[in-house]
């Protein structure tokens, strides 16, 4: 994991391995410095944050009087305030470093102005800040993914558009002529959220609409902010480093093409059959169930676009901790995707529906897939931004491993935990609170499981902090291994 690199500067043999391409990666890279380090290391501390809203929430479902009888800490605000750290701190700091660093490699520009995209981050988290500090204090709406005051909604929304045009401004001063299967996402994703969000708040929140609409709007936006935002930021992420560091090009042209627009095409109407049983109009809800059910075509082509890359490498993803990373996100964006088409149907729905199965799989997605995706992404672009080595090879296995063995008895705790619940709940003889007692240990299963995933975060801020606070360091587990790659496949 430690081998001497014979060069005497990386980034000049970098430079010389581009040159074919005609890539002046270091003049590029050196334009998204400011930028991707910025958001990296904002989205690390929201982590931290959020990581600790989330112990404390867990924990407090199994042991409800181990936090003293403070307001602030009670379970719906450090629940909403865990969301909203994870979600809009961590994640969305996180797609746009790596977006905007994926944007202006493919395009092969400079990014022109970055200060006016710093400007826009401190804004983003500064209103990040006072909203979950006002969840906190009790300020909240009660809306789920939408919890921050009113109030802070336009800074956010503001914020997102700087950022977002300037990725389009990228693209549009592209110097290479052709446009790759990441771009189509990170493009996409960007004219989605928006949208999304621009919607939503304005229909929920400032000039609510009437009944059932605003249930429909809610779950439209809690489902796509997940598939049409951090999904194609995550496969766009897959799609460009698998081949880059394996140094081989995606298996497929046109599988991607398909995966795409069948993710554009299916997607937007799945997140209504979190309503199912509810008072919504039938046709919405098998429109719902039909386009969860599709979505197995997306789900599944890409997964094999994926596979086929790696066949016959699967050595070397040990060997490098951003395909360990990333090959585990793509991996479970399969599983956990399929799941969720199950989940989708009726049958299954009536069991999974309100029980800490739907928490299961939520963190399936969000964190065993878009997550572990940008970890991998994060060890691939750090060392490219600052000219240093990840310090500890130890510290990245604590990682991996904590986080990795944590989300998996996290998901199969509550998945089983909560099909149990869900069974016992449609069985009108064991009262309810029996059924709140048989899901106890299944909770204590996800505390051990964050506790993993906690320390993990730990190590991950740790090997950060000392890789940017240390000497330049020449040889290591990432960089030198990568760097053989480079340049061959985009």
């Amino acid at each position: 994991m430690n081998a001497t690199s014979p060069y005497p500067d990386l980034l000049e043999k970098e430079q010389s391995l581009a040159k074919p391409h005609k890539i002046k990666f270091a003049e590029i890279d050196a334009s998204m410095r400011f930028p991707a380090i910025f958001f990296i290391a904002s989205a690390l501390i929201w982590l931290l944050i959020g990581t600790s809203f989330a112990l404390l929430a867990s924990f407090t479902l199994h042991s409800p009087n181990l936090l003293p009888n403070w307001e602030w800490l009670t379970f719906g605000r450090i629940r909403s305030a865990h969301l909203n750290a994870v979600a809009y701190g961590w994640s969305n700091n996180a797609v746009f470093g790596v977006a905007m660093w994926l944007m202006v490699r493919l395009c092969q520009t400079k990014l022109r102005y970055g200060w006016v995209v710093i400007t826009a981050g401190i804004f983003w988290n500064i209103a990040v800040a006072v909203g979950i500090t006002a969840i906190l204090a009790g300020q909240i709406t009660s809306v789920e993914w939408l919890e921050m005051p009113r109030y802070v909604t336009p800074i956010l929304a503001l914020s997102f558009l700087m950022i977002g045009v300037w990725g389009i401004v990228s693209f549009l001063y592209r110097e290479s002529s052709h446009v790759y299967v990441s771009q189509w996402y990170i493009l996409a994703a960007l004219f989605w959220f928006p949208w999304l969000y621009i919607a939503v708040q304005t229909m929920v929140i400032w000039f609510p609409a009437r009944g059932t609409v605003q249930a429909i709007t809610n779950w439209w936006f809690g489902h796509n902010v997940l598939g049409l935002w951090y999904t194609p930021v995550g496969i766009a992420a897959a799609y460009y480093l698998i081949p880059k560091v394996l140094g081989r090009p995606i298996h497929s042209y046109y599988l991607s093409a398909v995966g795409f627009w069948s993710l554009a095409l299916f997607y937007n109407w799945a997140g209504v059959h979190h309503l199912i049983g509810g008072p919504i109009p039938v046709w919405l809800i098998s429109s719902g169930i039909v386009a969860s059910v599709m979505m197995v075509i997306p789900v599944m082509v890409t997964g094999i676009n994926h596979h086929f890359t790696v066949v016959g490498y699967f050595d070397k993803v040990w060997h490098s901790p951003t395909l360990r990373f990333v090959v585990f996100g793509a991996m479970s964006y399969t599983v956990a995707s399929l799941i969720g088409s199950t989940m989708a149907l009726r049958e299954v729905n009536v069991v999974t529906h309100f029980t800490h199965f739907t928490v299961g799989h939520a963190h399936h997605g969000i964190y065993a897939f878009f997550t572990m995706v940008m970890f991998g992404s994060i060890y691939y672009i750090m060392p490219r931004m600052l000219n240093k080595e990840w310090p500890s090879a130890l510290l990245i296995s604590i990682h991996f491993w904590c986080v990795a063995v944590g989300i998996m008895i996290y998901v199969v705790g509550l998945s089983i935990g909560g099909w149990i619940q869900g069974l016992e709940m449609n069985n009108p003889e064991i009262p309810f609170p029996e059924v709140v007692k048989h899901t106890i240990p299944w909770l204590m299963s996800r505390s051990v499981g964050g506790s993993l995933m906690a320390l993990g975060h730990l190590a991950f801020f740790t090997n950060f902090i000392w890789m940017f606070f240390s000497k330049k360091i020449q040889s290591g587990p990432t960089l030198f291994k990568e760097l053989k790659q480079e340049g061959v496949s985009r």
